[in-house]
């Protein structure tokens, strides 16, 4: 999953830091989490960019079924915006 967040700017370094401190964790308890990054991209703009790799949907759906993250995406929800895609990439594909 790759895409921004866009956060009203007065409030993007406490979405930041909420997220990283609840999905850092959360992330990192799952095995099928690769990699999860949440960084402010414009303080200004309130644009904050989002990485995430998972070795799997299924990963992906526990991850998202968390109270946590349900309770993350329940307060922020109304006030942002989110433009994050998810891709699948096959590494038996040379283009991957």
């Amino acid at each position: 999953m790759t895409g921004r967040v866009f956060v009203p700017a007065e409030d993007v370094q406490t979405f930041v830091e909420e997220a990283r401190a609840m999905s850092y964790p959360l992330a990192a308890a799952n095995p099928g989490n690769v990699m999860i990054s949440f960084c402010v991209e414009d303080a200004a703009t309130g644009t904050v960019t989002v990485l995430e790799q998972w070795a799997s949907q299924e990963a992906l759906d526990r991850h998202v079924a968390t109270p946590e993250v349900t309770a993350l995406l329940t307060k922020w929800g109304p006030r942002i915006r989110n433009e994050v895609r998810r891709f699948q990439a096959d590494e038996t594909d040379p283009r991957a």
